[in-house]
């Protein structure tokens, strides 16, 4: 018995080798970890319990058989975050590159069919130079196992993918099929095809940092949601966002208890321009309307024109779109569609509330944007928040103009309570343009020209400018001052905690993808 014991320990300390079992401290911070030490930090101390420890390639090909390490390139098993139970892999770059091969998948996908069984989110650390090639179509199988779990746990588990160095290949589509993925600046990068062979086929010169580092995905692609400067504030951020999701489909994300005042906001009374015309930060009003400090937003630095993240309303976890005025005055167009309604449909797979703030003047106009598909992506954001089934809330605080008012949460497509401000205008368009068209012959024979266009577009913004149109016909429950808005939405969420939708009974819905 003592040899065996012997033996057990030795084998786990070829396993641990480079992995450091220790916290990082304040001088580590700055470097890339080893996989160990990504999951040691990741987890609560203590808590990590490693699965497959002991597991080595199969491949004699190539001279394989010599090259035999414990847990063949990837650490496996499950822990806690903030004592909740998740499940992790990281993949270790000191073992053949990280490659993947036929055990490396099957690792991964032990660890995956456990979370799907007891209900927990999955947490890829990603560090892979590919598929190992030794191992052929083993190793491709590999993968095809896996993307078939990532698809069987989508909307049943949260599903978080880091990339903390190369992730290249066939291995970028796990990623893309998890719901939120992180990237560290400078030290990684995902493409299908690398800088090598794109200088082949069409004689591009590019780096790698250029072709599929953080910054091009996090901009450019709207690949990655969240970036890091290191690995650990990576690793934070992770955390962060698990403190705002559920375990999985059948839970809600926890609900913080708060002490409530006078939720009054005043400072929201002023913070419309008199101008329409002029931007302000919709960020102030998501501030305005909040739990302190509570803003953790999702794909910051791609389409800003639309803002979507977690924030709490009243210590509960609520899914924040909104339209932003500082860039491209508000619009819609292509990558603001599909950036928001990728958010809406994750909130609403997992039972989180969305708030839906307004300021939008339609869809961005132009041949780039009907040509890239603006009619086929606009129509994703309205099926998504069409098929929510969540407690939905707009808020409308300026502009809700033509289709793009629709699509924003009208009540017309499903949303529970719909408030506006005294500064909101909803219409099929701007005054200015309304005029032009329903008064045309009126300005054309004027004398002053200008000054009858000058009239009926004060005569039209007096008719519509406002929202109590709107709420005549029901379509706003109720116009209230901005300074209301925390408290008002604190007691919607409330009410609406217990709803339940019943939908039509289908295999699923078409979206148009």
């Amino acid at each position: 018995m003592s040899k065996n014991i012997k033996i057990l320990r030795d084998k786990l300390d070829q396993a641990k080798l480079g992995g450091g079992q220790k916290r990082i401290d304040k001088q580590h911070e700055k470097k890339k970890l080893t996989a160990r030490e990504r999951v040691n930090y990741l987890l609560d101390e203590g808590s990590f319990e490693e699965i497959g420890a002991l597991v080595t390639h199969r491949t004699t090909d190539f001279g394989m058989q010599d090259q035999i390490y414990y847990g063949d390139g990837v650490v496996t098993g499950y822990g806690t975050v903030n004592n909740k139970l998740v499940y992790v892999y990281a993949q270790d770059f000191t073992v053949f590159g990280g490659a993947l091969s036929e055990t490396h998948a099957e690792k991964i996908c032990k660890v995956m069919d456990h979370a799907l069984k007891v209900g927990a989110p999955i947490i890829g650390l990603n560090d892979s130079g590919g598929a190992r090639i030794q191992e052929g179509v083993r190793s491709l199988g590999g993968y095809a196992d896996i993307f078939y779990r990532n698809v069987q746990a989508s909307g049943v588990v949260p599903q978080i993918s880091a990339i903390m160095g190369p992730c290249a290949g066939g291995a970028v589509y796990s990623p893309a099929m998890t719901d939120f993925t992180f990237m560290v600046e400078n030290t990684s990068y995902m493409f299908v095809t690398g800088p090598n062979v794109v200088k082949t086929v069409t004689n591009e010169e590019v780096t790698s940092e250029e072709l599929g580092g953080a910054s091009t995905h996090s901009t450019k692609s709207g690949v990655t949601h969240f970036t890091s400067v290191n690995d650990v504030e990576c690793l934070e951020h992770i955390k962060i966002l698990l403190s705002y999701i559920p375990q999985n489909n059948t839970e809600t994300a926890q609900h913080l208890p708060m002490d409530f005042d006078e939720e009054l906001r005043e400072n929201l009374d002023s913070l419309i321009p008199d101008s329409p015309n002029k931007p302000y930060d919709m960020h102030e009003v998501i501030t305005g309307i909040i739990d302190e400090d509570s803003f953790f937003e999702v794909h910051k630095n791609y389409a800003d024109n639309i803002i979507v993240g977690f924030s709490r309303i009243g210590g509960r976890s609520v899914g924040v779109v909104a339209n932003q005025p500082m860039s491209l005055a508000g619009v819609l167009d292509v990558d603001a569609s599909k950036k928001a309604a990728r958010f809406v449909r994750f909130c609403d797979a997992f039972n989180i509330p969305l708030l839906v703030l307004v300021d939008v003047p339609g869809f961005l106009p132009g041949t780039d944007q009907e040509w890239n598909g603006i009619i086929l992506h606009g129509a994703k954001l309205l099926y998504a928040l069409s098929e929510a089934t969540v407690p939905r809330v707009t808020v409308i605080t300026r502009k809700a103009y033509g289709g793009a008012y629709d699509v924003m949460n009208s009540k017309h497509i499903g949303a529970d309570l719909n408030f506006a401000w005294p500064t909101a205008e909803i219409a099929v368009m701007g005054a200015k343009g309304a005029s032009e068209i329903i008064f045309r012959k009126e300005i054309q024979e004027a004398e002053d020209s200008e000054l009858k266009l000058s009239e009926k577009e004060a005569e039209y913004a007096e008719t519509f400018a406002n929202p109590f149109k709107a709420a005549q016909r029901g379509f706003i429950d109720e116009v209230i001052m901005p300074r209301d808005t925390r408290r008002k939405l604190i007691k919607a969420f409330a009410m609406l905690e217990n709803k339940e939708v019943q939908r039509p009974k289908r295999k699923h819905g078409n979206i148009p993808l």
